[in-house]
């Protein structure tokens, strides 16, 4: 069965998605973390693409193998410090890396899940909107330098972002 990509129109056969490793690693790890959070990681990755190439399969099956445990878990560690991460944390964060790289404050490609996690961690239930009962308690990071300039820095994206 051929398919047709939505963003770029690109036909592709399912079979063949499926026969290739890679691809289909990455297809599970994916189908295992849910719709909105697998859109919202689908955009993210798009941050690891250089312009003048396209995403290999083991590419994407190795960045999402990388944060799907996490997602699972639904905690990170970071800087030696466990933080929940509830799927509310990634959605959030996900759109925070596009965000910042529409801003022109974060150019791509990534390397690396850093700012992705560094978000995380700044996560709480009140930076997005919460359902009735779906409130998660966010456990109090240390204080670090990283930390204060990080906050200071999305505290300014989001004076910019409100005010102009």
């Amino acid at each position: 069965m051929k398919v047709k990509c939505p963003s770029c129109g690109a036909s592709l056969s399912l079979d063949v998605l499926i026969a290739h490793d890679e691809a289909r690693t990455a297809l599970v790890a994916l189908s295992g973390i849910s719709d909105e959070l697998v859109r919202g990681c689908l955009k993210y990755l798009t941050l690891f693409r250089p312009s003048e190439k396209d995403l290999t399969f083991a590419r994407v099956a190795k960045l999402v193998g990388e944060i799907a445990p996490m997602i699972r878990a639904a905690e990170i560690s970071r800087n030696r410090q466990t933080y929940p991460a509830p799927r509310e944390a990634w959605i959030w964060a996900f759109n925070r890396c596009l965000e910042a790289r529409d801003a022109g404050k974060l150019k791509p490609p990534l390397t690396s899940h850093g700012y992705l996690l560094e978000n995380i961690t700044f996560w709480s239930p009140e930076k997005m909107a919460v359902t009735a009962g779906a409130a998660v308690r966010a456990a109090p990071a240390a204080e670090t330098k990283l930390r204060k300039g990080v906050g200071k820095l999305m505290e300014w994206t989001n004076e910019q972002g409100e005010g102009g």
